[in-house]
């Protein structure tokens, strides 16, 4: 728990790079589906990346790294494939995002009970996972409003799953400052 809230930086970085991905995309939300696609795609690897990071720096003092681990390969393997293959339609797209959002939030879940043990507020983790597999769902379920109305429900999660990993972050820096004081000062 002390390497994780060490690393709280990695979980804010996250958020403040979906709270962009998602104040742009809706700050213009006439976006063309091939800058979609390359917005999304930069979202996905960073956040990726960044999850790979935060699971492979805990990977001795948390049991269940490999949840967040996959998570974060997912997302890489996702925003990868949105840069090899740009001309992929609006309906692959629509199904290579929900299946993301539904493994992320699943592994979000996983890492949030295990972390109930150790800390309060986990449930933050908890929502941003449920967050993440109903609207993995919801595009599944509902294809049809378009392009535009896709853009706008991207740019809403973003948002929102922005604030919840911030929230996240904020949480694991007081705790962080609170049990682990000379940790805080190195």
């Amino acid at each position: 728990m002390i390497t994780l809230s060490r690393n709280w930086g990695w979980i804010a970085l996250r958020g403040v790079a979906g709270l962009l991905f998602g104040v742009l995309t809706l700050m213009n939300p006439l976006i063309s589906l091939a800058t979609l696609v390359l917005f999304f795609g930069a979202y996905a690897l960073a956040d990726g990346v960044f999850t790979v990071v935060a699971a492979i720096a805990n990977r001795r003092e948390e049991p269940h790294w490999m949840a967040l681990l996959l998570g974060g390969l997912v997302g890489i393997a996702t925003g990868l494939i949105t840069f090899f293959l740009p001309g992929i339609t609006a309906i692959a797209l629509l199904f290579l995002i929900a299946a993301w959002a539904v493994v992320t939030g699943i592994a979000e879940i996983v890492v949030a009970i295990k972390l109930r043990k150790v800390i309060t507020g986990e449930w933050l983790l908890v929502v941003a996972g449920v967050l993440s597999v109903l609207f993995g769902v919801g595009l599944v379920l509902f294809p049809g409003p378009g392009a535009l109305a896709v853009v706008l429900w991207i740019g809403a999660w973003a948002i929102v799953m922005g604030i919840m990993f911030i929230a996240l972050a904020l949480r694991l820096r007081s705790w962080n400052l609170a049990h682990a004081p000379a940790a805080a000062v190195a």
